[in-house]
Formats: C-alpha cells, structure tokens, sequence
C-alpha cells in the first residue's frame, strides 16, 4: 500500500479543507466575542424628585381652585438598548409618590395619591458609545396613570367648583428631556436624567363641577439618578 506523501495533491486539499474550517470557527468565536463586548443591552433603575406644574378650575360662581399633584420623590427602572453609535431606545417606568390636592384661599382638600408613567423613549447621544461620558437629548411618549389609593376628603368645601374622587385615571404622556451618562466600568454606567412627563388635566380624578372650566396641562418635571447594568 503506498501512502500519499505530504505533498499528493490530496494531502494538500484536506490541508486546505482543514485550514479554511479553523479559519472559519476563529472568525465566529471572533464575531461571537465582538458582539458580547459590544454591551448593546443596559439594564438599570432611578430615584428622584416631581415636581408639578398646577392646573387650574374656574368655578361657574366666579370661585377658582388650584388642581395640582404633591412635589414628592419618584423611582423608576429602564432598559435600553444601542441602536447605533448615536441612537439608542429605552423602556422606562417612573413612580411618583404625589397625592393628589384642590386648594383656595383658606381651603385646602387632599387625597392619597400615587402615579405610574411608561414609556418609551429615543436618545440622542451626542458622542460615539465607545465614550466614557456621553450628553444626550431624550424624546418619547406613553401612557401614564394617575392611581387614587383614597378615600377623598368627607367635607368637601370646594364641591362649587370641584371634586377630589377616588378614581384611577390613565392618559397619553409626553415626554421630553435629556440627561448624560457615565460608563463608570465596562459593566456598570451612572446617568443623571431629566424629564418632562406631559399630559392633560386629569378630569376623571379632579372632576370640576357642573359649568365649571378645568385647564393646564399637568407637567411633571423630574430629576432622576440611577445606575445601570451594560450587557
């Protein structure tokens, strides 16, 4: 029996064969571990401050009342993803611990309140995601609820104008902003974000009166500090 000697053209292609399959498997491990750096996922949570822009109800009698929302802490949780160099999207949940109130001069009703804003947002980054710190804009929109946990005041004296009633309220939300953030490790990243939650007068939970007139749009203007998780 004679064997093919390392240089049959036989020897050479299985040579060849073998060399192209190596070169194959060290180009999708090489794929496979670009990508896992790639750290295209963030995974992340917040805690900050609302503060509210009031509404207002004209009363039919002339008596006017303020409608607004208690400045009080939020905290959120988000997951975003990498789009493109300068273009990212992110899932965002953000509670706000605001009772909701109705005041006038030497009158003031007061019921327990809280609020859940979810939405989605697109980031405008104005620096390549291989930058440590990188500013961004934020715009985006969903729904937002505005939860009564209750009961509303038993004496009502602004029932002329209008009425604090224990009824959950969800509304299309606006949301414009930005903030920048800081990829502390490869791993980990803090942001400072800041948001305009819009929507218009939550009519259901402060109800005006008969011939009574609500406006305003409810702001909520929140500052929030968080740290996320790069996968």
């Amino acid at each position: 029996m004679v064997c093919p000697t390392s240089g049959s053209p036989k020897t050479r292609s299985t040579l060849n064969s073998t060399r192209s399959g190596v070169w194959r498997l060290v180009a999708i491990a090489v794929a496979l571990a670009s990508a896992s750096a790639a750290q295209n996922w963030e995974l992340g949570g917040s805690v900050g401050y609302g503060a509210y822009r009031s509404g207002t109800v004209f009363g039919s009698n002339g008596e006017t009342a303020t409608a607004e929302i208690l400045n009080r802490f939020t905290a959120g949780a988000v997951i975003g993803e990498e789009l493109y160099d300068f273009i990212s999207g992110e899932l965002r949940w953000t509670y706000q611990d605001g009772h909701a109130v109705l005041t006038a001069p030497g009158v003031r009703e007061e019921m327990d309140a809280h609020s859940h804003a979810m939405t989605y947002d697109v980031l405008f980054h104005f620096r390549r995601r291989e930058q440590r710190l990188r500013p961004f804009f934020a715009a985006g929109g969903g729904i937002k609820g505005y939860i009564a946990n209750g009961p509303p005041p038993q004496q009502n004296p602004l029932a002329p104008v209008a009425t604090l009633v224990e009824r959950d309220e969800w509304k299309p939300v606006l949301d414009l902003g930005g903030g920048v953030e800081y990829r502390l490790t490869d791993r980990v990243q803090l942001r400072f974000d800041f948001r305009d939650y819009l929507t218009t007068f939550p009519k259901q939970q402060i109800v005006p009166a008969t011939n009574s007139t609500a406006r305003g749009i409810f702001q909520q203007f929140t500052p929030m500090f968080g740290v996320s998780y790069l996968f």
